[in-house]
């Protein structure tokens, strides 16, 4: 399973909010590495639009943490963000209270319960060991669910590498559209993406944070990959790296397909109000089978490539 098991910190909101809304940052602290060789090749991220007589809307994939100094934003799609009305994002700009209590709600186990104790020896030996690899305590993630500790552990090796929250498209889409006093809002909220992960059953849930264990030390050659794909505009292979191998139809549904199904529907009924949309999104709905844009010609709306 690729996505979204291995690196899906990368790709959904919420996730690497959460991390930081519970864990104290003086654990994830960490010089910033120079960033990857892929930050600086040629950026051309993929770019789609769907319009009709009165409105545009831009459908942009984002990575949800990148390293420092990535040059994504121009032509194109600066041009579409600068002649936007609004912004749309997976989620809305969410009150750390907020996130706090959302996390406290979606990702910790009853009292009682701790995370080594549900898992199997050979895994809960993985954990303590790649805890320490981080500096961190075997019990560090011993008040949450499989599905939390799994996050985390896929974001502090980004972390390492200089990937961050802080350099992510949406963060910076989001600051461009702020300074401009245009309106963002949200396709669901936190609450909504972290009760998704916490509905997974518990054998999913801990066979995610297996494979996650497994794949700590290749992780960030994968995810550099994907940020190639991402910026040569490579929707194709992006969708190959990010679903390669994946054979759990359970999370596929939740995180995916679901999602995409219900955000073609708002684009639908968006297109019937005039304006011009920059709707940015994580790239893996955006690629692949099942996609956002799958889901709208499937509702007989077109959709145009234009970077």
């Amino acid at each position: 399973m690729r996505l979204p098991l291995r690196l899906l910190a990368a790709f959904v909101a919420s996730v690497l909010i959460a991390f930081a809304a519970l864990v104290p940052a003086s654990l994830t602290a960490r010089p910033a590495a120079k960033a990857p060789a892929a930050a600086r090749q040629t950026v051309r991220p993929a770019l789609w639009k769907v319009a009709d007589g009165d409105t545009t809307i831009w459908l942009f994939g984002t990575i949800h943490a990148l390293p420092a100094r990535l040059p994504w934003l121009s032509g194109p799609i600066a041009r579409a963000l600068g002649n936007a009305d609004e912004l749309v994002t997976e989620i809305p700009e969410t009150d750390p209270a907020q996130m706090q209590a959302a996390v406290i709600a979606n990702a910790m186990l009853p009292t009682g319960q701790t995370l080594r104790g549900q898992l199997a020896p050979a895994d809960a030996a993985r954990l303590e060991q790649a805890l320490a690899g981080f500096g961190l305590p075997p019990e560090a993630f011993d008040r949450f669910e499989p599905w939390y500790a799994a996050v985390a552990l896929s974001t502090l090796p980004l972390a390492k590498q200089g990937y961050s929250a802080d350099n992510g498209v949406d963060e910076r889409i989001a600051a461009e559209m702020r300074a401009r006093g245009k309106p963002r809002t949200g396709l669901e909220t936190a609450d909504d993406q972290l009760r998704m992960f916490d509905s997974l059953p518990a054998e999913v849930q801990t066979r995610y944070l297996h494979e996650v264990l497994e794949s700590l030390p290749t992780l960030n050659r994968q995810l550099e990959e994907m940020v190639r794909a991402w910026q040569a505009g490579q929707a194709d292979r992006l969708a190959e790296l990010l679903n390669a191998e994946e054979d759990d139809p359970r999370m596929v549904q939740t995180l995916l397909t679901d999602r995409n199904r219900a955000w073609a529907g708002w684009v639908a009924k968006r297109l019937n109000r005039p304006g011009v949309v920059f709707m940015a999104v994580g790239a893996g709905h955006l690629a692949g089978k099942d996609s956002v844009q799958d889901m709208l010609r499937a509702r007989g709306i077109a959709v145009a490539r234009v970077q």
